[in-house]
């Protein structure tokens, strides 16, 4: 049972959160029937992720790691090395698989091993971003602070 559920209401209603109502959109459209390569995705810390992904068969050189703007995509194409005529093959030559990533996260490492892909991921959020206190000053502060106003030279009559 799927629900039909309408986000227009969010959109008249919310400033600035467009991607993530799009994000819930288009996974709601998503169609699942691609379910190669297996993949789970920890939350390793408190801005840390990782992704784990069960690539058997790869090789390093036959894996693609690409970090486009918001979105992760990890690809794999085995090699054309021989020619064989197969009578059944369940073994897939090549995937493709997308993450979407919130703002600020970024792969830090890949790595393969016993054909399992991980790649780390972290929350970098810039400084400027960062919650900051702000001073309050008293009114005798705020007096000093102000710009002085230039007087305009008195004119004779």
């Amino acid at each position: 049972m799927s629900a039909n559920l309408d986000f227009s209401p969010l959109f008249r209603s919310s400033i600035g959160f467009e991607r993530m109502l799009n994000a819930l959109e288009a996974a709601r459209r998503a169609e699942t029937v691609d379910n190669w390569p297996p993949y789970d995705i920890v939350k390793a810390g408190e801005d840390d992720y990782r992704i784990a992904m069960a690539v058997a068969g790869f090789s390093r050189d036959e894996l693609a790691i690409t970090q486009e703007q918001n979105m992760l995509i990890v690809a794999g194409q085995k090699a054309n090395g021989e020619d064989v005529q197969y009578l059944h093959r369940g073994i897939t030559g090549r995937f493709r698989r997308q993450f979407e990533l919130a703002d600020h996260v970024k792969v830090v490492d890949a790595g393969l091993v016993d054909g399992l892909l991980t790649i780390a991921l972290k929350r970098e959020i810039p400084e400027e971003m960062k919650p900051r206190q702000i001073g309050i000053e008293t009114g005798q502060a705020m007096s000093k602070a102000r710009p002085k106003e230039i007087e305009a030279g008195k004119h004779a009559a």
